[in-house]
C-alpha cells in the first residue's frame, strides 16, 4: 500500500468533492504534504484516507459504531498514555523507538505513570510463576479508588519486580540487568533486553490493557488489575502469538518453508509473527530490534518466504523470537518479556481509569431467540 497518494487518488478513494477533502485536512483527519516532484501539488496520507473511509462506511448509528469499535475500530476510551499514529508507537507524545535508544523500563514507567522516578525493588524470586506472585499481592490488597498515584505506583513497582523475579530476573538493578543476570547474558544481550522491554511497555488499547482497565473501573486492587491483564495476555491470540510463531518455524524446518506457509494459509490460521492491523507498512518495534540481531537462518528463510508470498512484514512477535534464538534463550522468553514489560502499561491504564471515576460497562446487542409469546 502506498504511504502517500495524489489529490485525484484521494478524491476517488473518498468519493468527495475537493472542498470536502480540504475540510478533512483542516480538521486534522487527513495529513497533507507537498509533492517532492512538484511543490505546487499536494499528496495525502493513504492510512488516514483508509481510516476515514472505514469510518464513513460504518455509518453513524450508535449500535454499529459501538459494535465495530470492539474489533480494531475507533477508540472507545480516551487516553493520554499511548497511541499508534502514522505507523509509529507513541508514549505520551514521544516516539517509543526513539526512547528505546537510551531509556530503561524504569524510565518509561516514570513517564507513563507520571512520576518523577520509578525504582523496582528487590523481591523474593522463589514464586513458581507470575500468577502466584500476583496472587500473593492480591491477598489483602487495597482497592485503588481514591488513592494517591504515588502509592499506586509503589504497589505497581513491587508487582512488576515480583513478576520479573518469577520469570527469571535475579538480583537488583534495572530490570533488564536482572534478566540478563538470570539468563546469563553479556552486556550486549542486556542492552537488547532493555530495548525490547521498553518497546513492549504499552500498546494502546490492546485486549490485556482493556481487561486491566475493566478491573480498575471496578476499584479492584492494583495487583488484581494486573492479574486481569496477565490472564488475558496468556491467550494464544495475544501473548501466545510467539508460541504459534515458534510452531510455524518448527514446521518450516521439518517439512520445508514453502509447504509450511502454504498449509498455514490454507488452514486459515494466518501467519503468526507477520503483519499487524495497526502497522500496514511494518511494525516499527520489529524494525528497531531486528537490525541488532543475528537472525537464525531458518527464521530468515521463513521471513523471506512469507514476505514473498503475502508481502506481510515481520512484527514484534517475530523480532522477540529472533532475539531469543540469537541468545540461546528458551522459546517462552517472548511471553516473559511481554508479561514483565506490559505490566508498566497496565499500571498506567489502571491509574488513568481509576482517576476517571467511570465504570466500564458496555451493553450487549442481543441476537438470540425472542422471548416466548413475543414473536
Amino acid at each position: 500500500m502506498q504511504q502517500w497518494v495524489s489529490r485525484e487518488e484521494a478524491l476517488a478513494a473518498l468519493g468527495v468533492r475537493p472542498q470536502t477533502l480540504y475540510a478533512y485536512v483542516s480538521r486534522g483527519l487527513i495529513e497533507r504534504r507537498a509533492d517532492a516532484d512538484d511543490p505546487r501539488r499536494s499528496e495525502y496520507r493513504a492510512d488516514d484516507i483508509a481510516a476515514l473511509t472505514r469510518r464513513r462506511a460504518r455509518g453513524r448509528r450508535t449500535a454499529s459504531i459501538a459494535a465495530s469499535a470492539i474489533a480494531w475500530g475507533e477508540p472507545i476510551i480516551p487516553t493520554r498514555i499511548s497511541t499508534v499514529a502514522h505507523g509509529q508507537l507513541i508514549f505520551r507524545g514521544r516516539p517509543a523507538v526513539e526512547l528505546a535508544e537510551t531509556a530503561t523500563l524504569e524510565k518509561v514507567a516514570a513517564l507513563l505513570w507520571e512520576q518523577s522516578e520509578v525504582a523496582f525493588p528487590t523481591v523474593d524470586e522463589n514464586h513458581a510463576n507470575p500468577f502466584t506472585a500476583l496472587s500473593v499481592l492480591i491477598d489483602g490488597g487495597r482497592p485503588i479508588v481514591g488513592r494517591a498515584p504515588a502509592k499506586l505506583a509503589r504497589e505497581a513497582a513491587i508487582a512488576t519486580a515480583s513478576i520479573a523475579g518469577a520469570l527469571g530476573a535475579a538480583g537488583d538493578g534495572p530490570i533488564h540487568q536482572r534478566l540478563a543476570r538470570g539468563w546469563s547474558l553479556d552486556s550486549a544481550g542486556s542492552d537488547l533486553l532493555r530495548r525490547a522491554l521498553l518497546l513492549l511497555a504499552d500498546h494502546e488499547l490492546n485486549p490485556s490493557t482493556f481487561a486491566a482497565r475493566v478491573a480498575a473501573s471496578t476499584g479492584a486492587p492494583m495487583a488484581a488489575c494486573l492479574m486481569a491483564g496477565l490472564a488475558t495476555l496468556s491467550g494464544p491470540k495475544h501473548g501466545g502469538a510467539g508460541a504459534a510463531l515458534a510452531a510455524l518455524a518448527a514446521e518450516a524446518r521439518a517439512s520445508g518453508v514453502d509447504a509450511a506457509v502454504a498449509r498455514w494459509l490454507a488452514a486459515g490460521h494466518g501467519l503468526p509473527g507477520f503483519g499487524h492491523p495497526l502497522y500496514p507498512h511494518g511494525d516499527p518495534r520489529a524494525a528497531a530490534l531486528l537490525p541488532l540481531v543475528s537472525l537464525d537462518p531458518a527464521l530468515a528463510e521463513l521471513r523471506d518466504a512469507v514476505v514473498e508470498t503475502t508481502e506481510a512484514l515481520p512484527n514484534i512477535d517475530f523480532a522477540l523470537l529472533a532475539v531469543a534464538k540469537s541468545k540461546g534463550l528458551p522459546a517462552d522468553v517472548p511471553f516473559r518479556l511481554f508479561a514483565i514489560a506490559r505490566t508498566v502499561g497496565w499500571t498506567a491504564h489502571a491509574m488513568e481509569q481509576s482517576a476517571s471515576g467511570a465504570a466500564i460497562r458496555p451493553r450487549a446487542r442481543y441476537v438470540g431467540l425472542a422471548a416466548d409469546g413475543h414473536g
